[in-house]
């Protein structure tokens, strides 16, 4: 597999706390800068499953969104009451 070199701009201060986290963990900025997109791409694909099986519960149940509005307001009042 081939690489391509990308020219990035990072403020100062955020390219700093990379180089400081890849020291600490014996990497390259490359390689942290890397691990770190790969990492984003996994966490994007999870949470498009997530809600892709949220969508198809909801659909099987014949829910709107106005439906499941309501609901989570209904939790979120039920949870407001039990913490008092």
């Amino acid at each position: 597999m081939g690489t391509k070199t990308v020219n990035i701009a990072f403020q100062e201060s955020l390219l700093r706390e990379i180089d400081r986290v890849a020291r600490m963990e014996s990497r390259s900025r490359s390689e942290f800068l890397r691990e770190a997109a790969r990492a984003y791409i996994q966490r994007k694909k999870r949470w498009a499953s997530v809600f892709a099986m949220g969508r198809d519960i909801a659909e099987s149940r014949g829910l709107t969104p106005e439906d499941i509005s309501i609901e989570i307001g209904a939790y979120r009042r039920s949870k407001k009451g039990s913490s008092r």
